[in-house]
C-alpha cells in the first residue's frame, strides 16, 4: 500500500497500553500489509509489544482530560506538534477522547483525513454526547463502526454515507480451540450435576451522569433472571467471572451481595480470571445481559461454541441471530431472559448446534486477517476520494 511512491503512514491514537488489545492487533496486521504504522499511547506493558511488530511508538496521553479541563492546551498542542512532525497521511483514531482532541488539534477543516474507529456505541446512546462528538467534526472525519447499530446511528444523524465504513475489530481466531473441560466443576462451590449458567465481563459501575440505575453489563439483570429459572424449578450453578473494572469494587461488592441474596449458594463468583478459556468448555450457557455493547464477550462464546443468549442491543445481533445462533433477549427484561436460558438448558442439542452456527459466522466475520485487510483498502478508499 503506497501513496506517492512511499508506503501509506498512519498515525494511530490510543487511551491506553493496558488494555484496547484489538487495537494492537489490528496496527500489527496492518504492518504486515505494508502500512507504516505510527502509534500515539502511554507508557504501559503493551508498549513492547507494539514495538516488537514493527510500529513506530510515541508515548504520549492525547486522551481528553474530561475532569481536569485545564490540561487540555497543553495535550492538544502535544498532539498537534506530533502531526506536524510525523506528517501521516490519516489520523487514526480509538476512543472518544482522543478523538475530540484530534478533531480540536486540527480544527473542523483540515488537510489530513481524520478516522474515528468507534470501539462502542455508549455515546452514541446520551443525546448530548453524540451531539458534542458531531459538533467537532468537519469534512476531513470519517467513521468506522466496529458493528451496524453504529454505522446506522451516524448515518440517522446525517452523516454521508460515503464517510461511514463498517470493519469489526478483529481477532486472532486461530487461537479459539475449545478445551476437554472440567476445570470449572473442581472450583469451590460448584455442585456436581447442576447445568452451569454462565457470565463472563468485568463488571461497570452505573455511571449516575447517564441515568444508569444497574451497571453497564447488566449483572442484576441476569440474577433476577436465575431467580425466575430456579423458582420455576430448574436447579443450576450460576458462575460470574469478571471483577470490578476501573476501581469499580464497591459495586462488585453490591453486586456480590445480590447475587448471594437473590441466590444463594448457587451464586459463585470467581472475580477476575487469566484462564477464562479453560472454564468455558464446562458451561451449558453463556448470557451476555448488556444494557449497552459493541460485540462483547458474545464472540468469545461462540467462538468457544457455548450455547449463547445475548441482548438486542449494539453489536450483538451482528452475531447472534436469534433462532439460528442464540438467542436474543430485550435488555432490562429478567424474564424474557430467564425463558431464553430456560429454552437452552431444556434443548442442550439444539442450543450446540445454534453455537455451531455462531462460531462459523463469528470465524468468519472477526479473522483479524480480513478485518485489517478491510481497514486497509478504508484508507485507500479515502485517499482516493
Amino acid at each position: 500500500m503506497s501513496v506517492s511512491g512511499r508506503p501509506i503512514r498512519v498515525l494511530h491514537l490510543l487511551k491506553t497500553s493496558v488494555g484496547a488489545t484489538w487495537a494492537l492487533r489490528q496496527v500489527r496486521e496492518l504492518v504486515r500489509l505494508g502500512v507504516e504504522v505510527h502509534v500515539a499511547l502511554p507508557e504501559g506493558p503493551l508498549v513492547a509489544h507494539y514495538k516488537a511488530a514493527g510500529v513506530h511508538v510515541h508515548l504520549a496521553r492525547f486522551d481528553f482530560p474530561v475532569q481536569t479541563l485545564w490540561r487540555a492546551p497543553g495535550i492538544i498542542a502535544g498532539l498537534r506538534h506530533l502531526v506536524h512532525t510525523v506528517q501521516p497521511d490519516l489520523i487514526h483514531s480509538h476512543f472518544v477522547g482522543t478523538t475530540l482532541t484530534m478533531r480540536l488539534a486540527l480544527g473542523r477543516v483540515g488537510r489530513i483525513p481524520r478516522i474515528f474507529q468507534v470501539p462502542g456505541p455508549l455515546h452514541l446512546e446520551s443525546p448530548f454526547f453524540r451531539r458534542a462528538e458531531l459538533a467537532v467534526a468537519g469534512p476531513a472525519d470519517y467513521w468506522i463502526g466496529s458493528c451496524r447499530w453504529t454505522c446506522a446511528a451516524y448515518q440517522a444523524m446525517g452523516v454521508a454515507r460515503k464517510h461511514v465504513f463498517l470493519s469489526y475489530y478483529g481477532t486472532d481466531v486461530e487461537d479459539f480451540v475449545r478445551g476437554r473441560g472440567g476445570k470449572l466443576r473442581t472450583e469451590p462451590g460448584i455442585v456436581p450435576g447442576r447445568p452451569i449458567v454462565g457470565m463472563v465481563a468485568y463488571m461497570y459501575g452505573p455511571k449516575w451522569v447517564l441515568g444508569q440505575k444497574r451497571g453497564l453489563k447488566g449483572h442484576e439483570d441476569l440474577i433476577d433472571a436465575l431467580r425466575i429459572v430456579i423458582d420455576s424449578g430448574l436447579d443450576l450453578q450460576a458462575v460470574f467471572v469478571g471483577g470490578a473494572w476501573n476501581g469499580a469494587h464497591d459495586y462488585e461488592r453490591r453486586v456480590r451481595a445480590y447475587g448471594h441474596e437473590r441466590l444463594g449458594e448457587r451464586a459463585v463468583f470467581l472475580g477476575t480470571r487469566n484462564d477464562v478459556p479453560d472454564l468455558y468448555p464446562d458451561l451449558d450457557v453463556v448470557a451476555h445481559p448488556s444494557h449497552s455493547e459493541n460485540v462483547g464477550g458474545a464472540a468469545e462464546s461462540l467462538l468457544l461454541g457455548v450455547p449463547t443468549v445475548a441482548t438486542n442491543v449494539g453489536g450483538f445481533p451482528d452475531v447472534v441471530v436469534d433462532g439460528v445462533s442464540g438467542w436474543l433477549v430485550p435488555p432490562r427484561d429478567p424474564p424474557r431472559l430467564a425463558a431464553a436460558i430456560t429454552a437452552a438448558i431444556h434443548d442442550p442439542v439444539r442450543a450446540r448446534v445454534m453455537a455451531e452456527h455462531g462460531s462459523r459466522r463469528v470465524r468468519e466475520l472477526f479473522d483479524v486477517r480480513v478485518t485489517a485487510a478491510q481497514i486497509a483498502d478504508i484508507y485507500q478508499t479515502i485517499l482516493s476520494a
